[in-house]
């Protein structure tokens, strides 16, 4: 009861009653929630523009951009902009994933008005430099170095994606391939950012200490002179049913084998999808979940053993396994193991209390965001980009309703044994 609470209180209640929402003359969408808990705001700008808006040959050019943004305007030069936001007190950063690139700024709420003046520059006016992505690109290779060719657990989860994606470019690697990082022109950037770097794609929310119609104001008068741009071209791929077991097995310098395990399952669109998140967390939500709970604490065959499920994805992903094996143990064995928990899941209904633990996890984890200003307003974002903010404050309803009978039907539908995309990784001797 005491969650439950904590989910209809004040900083709980329904987002669709304390949400000032608007969409500006020129496309632009914009969600503003006041919290007058302390001083600050997180800014977050949201453009709806990731790796499944890539075209072969120039993987990785969402990523890049992600980069350049940073790299000055005519008005505010080269790393002037993080230098602004540091001045101030304020902390920036930026992410790019499959369908979305995200930048937000967290700073006092008296500075908001630089933050609003410094994040509609660059929606414009981004200089893009041939100077300047020549040097960054080089700051991208050994990114990609780093976090995928000399991490086997990156390796392995590339190679397994673009295995189990034959059409759809969820198959590409958001950092972008290699060849292509080096390849894409400078001129093929700058026509990336006018087509996806437009106010009717993107998304402006705030959460924080202000009052929400001055602030709207604020952006409709500085944002709202950016002209509309062309609607971005739709992504029309749409991935093929799986015909069988797909394999990968690879070799890298590594302490220890890796196996991954991956199937294709629907997104948040399909009812199956709360059956599918509560799926996940029983299976590898933290220590008191079957994989770790058997697999690492008490059975000692794994180092690590987990799984995730993409509820936010714009199109179907991948529901994905992987199990790392302790020293003497081997990849099949716990390819072996981790296949016997699907199964298990298919025979036999998970306890009332696996149930409500997971239920209570997942609550628990919504709750804990409400206490962050910048969770709250990504939060809204992830919401509004897959069909409205206000689908949050049905999210707990739903998990609510999942039963076990559901876990079970979701377990036999989506994780047949031949549709699996499997990847093995050998330390190289």
């Amino acid at each position: 009861m005491l969650l439950i609470a904590a989910l209809l209180g004040p900083t709980g209640a329904r987002a669709a009653d304390r949400v000032v929402a608007a969409t500006l003359d020129n496309g632009l969408r914009v969600l503003l929630l006041e919290d007058h808990r302390s001083p600050i705001v997180s800014f977050q700008v949201w453009y709806r523009v990731g790796s499944r808006n890539e075209q072969r040959g120039a993987t990785g050019i969402a990523h890049f951009l992600e980069h350049l943004m940073f790299k000055g305007t005519p008005t505010h030069g080269p790393k002037q902009f993080a230098r602004l936001v540091e001045e101030n007190g304020g902390q920036d950063n930026a992410f790019t994933s499959q369908d979305v690139t995200s930048y937000f700024v967290d700073i006092a709420a008296d500075k908001l008005d630089l933050v609003i003046e410094l994040e509609a520059d660059r929606m414009q006016n981004l200089l893009l430099n041939p100077k300047e992505i020549g040097s960054e690109r080089e700051v991208v290779i050994e990114e990609r170095r780093t976090r995928t060719e000399d991490d086997p657990g990156g390796f392995l989860g590339e190679e397994v994606g673009s295995i189990a994606f034959k059409a759809h470019p969820y198959g590409y690697p958001i950092i972008g391939w290699m060849e292509d990082i080096k390849r894409i022109t400078p001129d093929e950037i700058r026509a990336f950012y006018k087509t996806y770097y437009v106010p009717n794609n993107a998304i402006v929310v705030a959460v924080g200490a202000f009052k929400a119609s001055e602030v709207l104001e604020k952006i409709r008068r500085r944002f709202g002179r950016i002209p509309r741009g062309r609607i971005p071209p739709p992504v029309l791929a749409v991935e093929p049913p799986q015909n069988g077991e797909r394999r990968v097995a690879v070799k890298k310098q590594a302490e220890l084998p890796i196996v991954y395990l991956a199937w294709h399952v629907p997104n948040q669109r399909s009812g199956d999808a709360p059956a599918l998140e509560v799926l996940s967390t029983i299976l590898a939500g933290g220590r008191a979940s079957r994989l770790y709970r058997d697999l690492v604490y008490q059975r000692q065959l794994a180092l690590e053993a987990g799984g995730d499920y993409s509820y936010f994805s714009i199109d179907p992903n991948l529901f994905w396994f992987w199990a790392t094996p302790m020293p003497g143990q081997t990849a099949e064995t716990l390819e072996k193991e981790l296949l016997a928990h699907m199964d298990r899941l298919k025979t036999e209904p998970v306890t009332e209390e696996e149930l409500a633990r997971a239920k209570n996890q997942i609550e628990a984890a919504m709750v804990f965001q409400e206490d962050s200003i910048h969770r709250r307003a990504s939060l809204l974002a992830r919401f509004e980009v897959i069909g409205g903010f206000a689908l949050k404050d049905t999210f707990i309803a739903r998990i609510r309703a999942v039963t076990a009978a559901d876990l079970a039907r979701v377990a036999s539908t989506w994780f047949a044994q031949d549709k699996k995309s499997i990847g093995i990784l050998q330390p190289k001797q």
